[in-house]
């Protein structure tokens, strides 16, 4: 009897324990597709699209494209449809795909390790200027990209690419992406090492091959020797990032994998392996194999190795990789040492290692076009070399300049709006595409960005903090909005009459540390903290005015925004 009723007891059946559900992990034995991207890609191999465009869509254009080729397949070639003009950011989350598209393409040439001869530079001002409208962006990963591309120019420009070195294949989509690496590997006077050869294997053997151009997401690649540490070992889904063994004396690389920013920010994590060079690409191999077998497939927004390693542990990560895909255990070994996180962009006049300088300059916003690009693959010429390197800032980079040519070279670039020594705004401010082109954007951004620069040039013309300042349309954060000292993600907010409009939603005190990454940390929100874009300048030269006032001596704007208030940020 039921001590409480005085009723008999009944009990229900016990219920079966539930079925975890499985993450598609083909490791587990989840071969089937649980989203449609992932059938996409089981029907055919992405790569498999290049003779298509060839054969078929190159001849017969637009409307003869595959629906599933068009928004998935293109991008393993760096292709993109264009936002078609005239549509507002509210929008965006709205219509659907083939409303938002216009029958144009972004085409995203990949630099691997920011390395360009005058020639190739030359070939993609070319390419602009023919095919493009003369559109070029620098972007902040080291590649250039193109707008107004027509499908039926598509197998000229990839002629006109490959006869110089150059392609777009696996630019973009599930696959591994451009290599980013110090742009002056192998001329840094302060480099641990040169990986040019280690990214130049990975490229030629693994580039392009079918057995790792299916993985769950994107995966994003830095090998790196700089002492700056330039390319952000600490956001990339694998990275290499120099150091030396303080056993034995070795220079080589410690391991990162798991970084990644956009709507769920992440740190890599250190597996605390050390890697001599020669290792790189079967190690590069190795991790790019485990997230293809035990990356998760079901939900795309979880589908990056991020979520793999944070759910595991890097312990665990590292003995799967050792003991199922290596075959041998990767010795122990340091963390990089800390740098100075406002100085990791090579902008400027610098001695290289045999005694000629490199010059650093600042497009705007990564913003150029393509009778500039060709101007710039004559200075290279002239100047130095004959070439030319791309930045993770949005920067260019001219080396083997003598010291008696330096400043003429300055001036020559002074004159085509691209200073060698420009102002900490000019220096330090990125942005994305933006809605000009995104399909994904909210609001505006390159435009926007270079009206703050000039602005703040204008109100604050003393001012020589490093202060950066990463503009984004989206929250997907191409240009970083979270590592920023001020990130701006474009979003719709309400102005003082209560209508909507462009604005942004601001993070604060964002860095890199570089390091072991103890240091580095994602940008403070402030609840409520907005601007419009029309006050935007307002609001950035009111919190750099506050903190200017207010900061201890050598206190950086990200140490200020941890102690400063709510009321002084706003």
């Amino acid at each position: 009897m039921s001590p409480v009723t005085g009723a008999t007891a009944t009990h229900a059946p016990a219920k079966p324990p539930r079925r975890k559900r499985g993450e598609g992990q083909w490791a587990l034995g989840y071969r089937e597709p649980l989203n449609k991207n992932e059938e996409n890609k089981k029907f055919d191999n992405g790569l498999n699209v290049r003779q298509r465009i060839i054969d078929i869509y190159a001849k017969h254009g637009f409307d003869s494209i595959d629906p599933a080729d068009l928004r998935g397949r293109f991008r393993w070639y760096g292709l993109y449809t264009q936002r078609r003009a005239g549509i507002d950011g509210g929008k965006t989350a709205v219509l659907e795909p083939e409303e938002l598209d216009d029958r144009y393409f972004m085409l995203r040439v990949r630099i691997d390790g920011g390395q360009l001869s005058s020639e190739q530079l030359r070939v993609i001002s070319d390419i602009s200027v023919k095919y493009a409208r003369g559109t070029a962006d620098v972007t902040d990963r080291q590649n250039i990209q193109l707008h107004w591309i027509e499908i039926e120019s598509v197998p000229a420009i990839w002629e006109a690419l490959e006869a110089v070195g150059l392609d777009t294949t696996e630019a973009c989509g599930d696959t591994p992406r451009v290599i980013m690496g110090c742009p002056l590997a192998g001329l840094d006077c302060d480099e641990l090492i040169d990986p040019t050869a280690e990214i130049r294997t990975i490229h030629e053997e693994f580039i392009g091959d079918p057995e790792l151009s299916n993985l769950p997401r994107k995966f994003k690649t830095s090998i790196s020797g700089c002492a700056a540490q330039c390319t952000h070992h600490e956001i990339n889904d694998i990275a290499f990032a120099a150091v030396r063994h303080p056993e034995t004396g070795e220079t080589g690389y410690d391991l990162w994998v798991g970084g990644g920013l956009s709507t769920n920010p992440m740190l890599a994590k250190r597996l605390g392996a050390f890697v001599r060079p020669g290792q790189v690409p079967e190690v590069w191999r190795a991790v790019c194999e485990v997230f293809r077998d035990y990356g998760y497939r079901r939900l795309r927004n979880r589908a990056r190795i991020k979520f793999l390693i944070a759910d595991w542990g890097a312990a665990k990560f590292r003995e799967v990789l050792e003991k199922e895909y290596l075959g041998y255990a990767l010795p122990d070994g340091p963390a990089p040492v800390n740098v100075d996180s406002g100085m990791r962009d090579h902008v400027g006049v610098h001695r290289q290692g045999n005694g000629l300088n490199y010059v650093g300059f600042a497009p705007r916003v990564g913003r150029v076009h393509g009778e500039l690009l060709g101007e710039i693959a004559a200075l290279a010429d002239r100047y130095g070399s004959g070439r030319v390197r791309t930045t993770a800032e949005q920067k260019l980079v001219i080396v083997d300049v003598p010291s008696q040519s330096v400043e003429d070279l300055v001036a020559e670039l002074d004159a085509l709006g691209l200073p060698a020594r420009p102002s900490v705004f000019r220096r330090h401010t990125m942005a994305c595409t933006g809605i000009e082109f995104c399909k994904l954007a909210i609001v505006e951004t390159k435009a926007r960005a270079v009206s703050l620069i000039e602005e703040l040039e204008r109100r604050l013309p003393g001012f020589d903090t490093p202060v950066t300042i990463n503009v984004n349309g989206c929250p997907n954060s191409c240009a970083r909005i979270q590592t920023a000292d001020i990130g701006l993600k474009g979003s719709l907010v309400l102005d003082s009459r209560g209508d909507q409009v462009e604005g942004f939603q601001i993070h604060l005190g964002g860095t890199l540390a570089g390091g072991d990454a103890s240091g580095s940390g994602f940008g403070r929100k402030v609840r409520g903290l907005k601007t419009t874009a029309e006050e935007l300048p307002d609001y950035v030269e009111r919190v750099l005015r506050r903190y200017d006032a207010a900061r201890a001596d050598g206190e950086s704007f990200a140490a200020w925004t941890l102690r400063a208030s709510d009321e002084e940020l706003s």
